[in-house]
């Protein structure tokens, strides 16, 4: 999730409402101007995408492709990477090097955190049941938030250095982050190099994921389910699908995901048999009346 653009216009702060009819529509449209990177699935059949130009939140359902803005934009603020959490929005504050806790259902703030200072990109977040974790793509760091008793919020962040395998280099490095269903292992994408690495959650130990030669540049979000990692590679307008040996050591890449629909995609959720993939549309200059969607393809 890359920032390439930050506009703040009036037309963001107003509560639209998303054109797209019938059951769950092929494409659900976005407030225009909205510049989206994140997107995560909640309770039912609920959704959330943020956006990277004021740190807005909109919230929608998959099923009618109405919605509304949850939280309202704020100048200064982002949002990029998105986690859906006991009832609470995890959300990467990109350049300000923040993260924000949200109340999944009034949109209040509940906690700022901040984590770094420039040169810094918050850039996404995983949440298990222990930690949430915000990957850095300008420093060979992630930063942890444990979580206490009943998903308690701490006092401040910790950050682990990578060591390992990881090594930074010039341009964007850490993206996309997800945890296996134990909470154990961190699985994160380089997007420069197109590596996957795991991370070790309590030491930052990285490990190179051998994808037998195959690269995915350009990586940004990931998701996960079972052994079968999604990567949206978000100016290749794609979904590469990856099935990963159970030690997490290596994997395969056995298919790719298109859609015509597609246009620079970031982000991705599901539902059902479903994926929802956000486009950020970072080749299009963007204006307060740009448009933006979410597009669903089948898993």
């Amino acid at each position: 999730m890359r920032l390439i653009v930050v506009l703040v216009a009036a037309s963001v702060l107003a509560v639209p409402v998303a054109l797209a009819k019938g059951p769950f529509p092929a494409t659900i449209l976005l407030p225009n101007g909205w510049q989206p990177e994140g997107i995560a699935t909640g309770n039912g059949k609920t959704f959330y995408a943020g956006s990277r130009a004021t740190g807005a939140v909109y919230s929608g359902d998959l099923r009618t492709g109405k919605g509304a803005v949850l939280v309202p934009g704020v100048a200064g603020r982002a949002a990029t990477g998105l986690e859906f959490n006991r009832g609470r929005l995890f959300v990467s504050g990109a350049g300000t090097g923040k993260a924000f806790i949200y109340n999944a259902k009034t949109g209040a703030l509940i906690r700022e955190y901040q984590l770094a200072t420039a040169p810094t990109f918050i850039n996404d977040v995983a949440v298990t049941n222990d930690a949430a974790y915000f990957t850095d793509s300008n420093r060979a760091v992630v930063f942890k938030l444990p979580l206490g008793s009943g998903g308690t919020l701490p006092a401040a962040a910790q950050e682990l250095a990578l060591t390992g395998d990881f090594q930074l280099v010039a341009g964007f490095n850490l993206n996309g982050i997800v945890a296996s269903p134990d909470g154990k292992t961190l699985i994160a994408v380089q997007s420069n190099t197109g590596k996957l690495f795991t991370i070790n959650p309590n030491t930052g130990a990285t490990h190179l994921i051998d994808l037998g030669g195959a690269t995915l540049v350009n990586g940004d979000g990931l998701l996960l389910h079972g052994k079968t990692l999604y990567v949206v590679r978000n100016q290749n307008n794609q979904i590469a699908v990856a099935r990963l040996a159970p030690n997490l050591a290596s994997g395969t890449v056995t298919r790719t995901i298109t859609s015509p629909n597609f246009d620079v995609p970031t982000t991705v959720a599901s539902f059902g048999s479903r994926l929802y993939a956000v486009n950020a549309r970072f080749s299009t200059p963007p204006t307060p009346t740009t448009t933006y969607s979410v597009v669903q393809v089948k898993r």
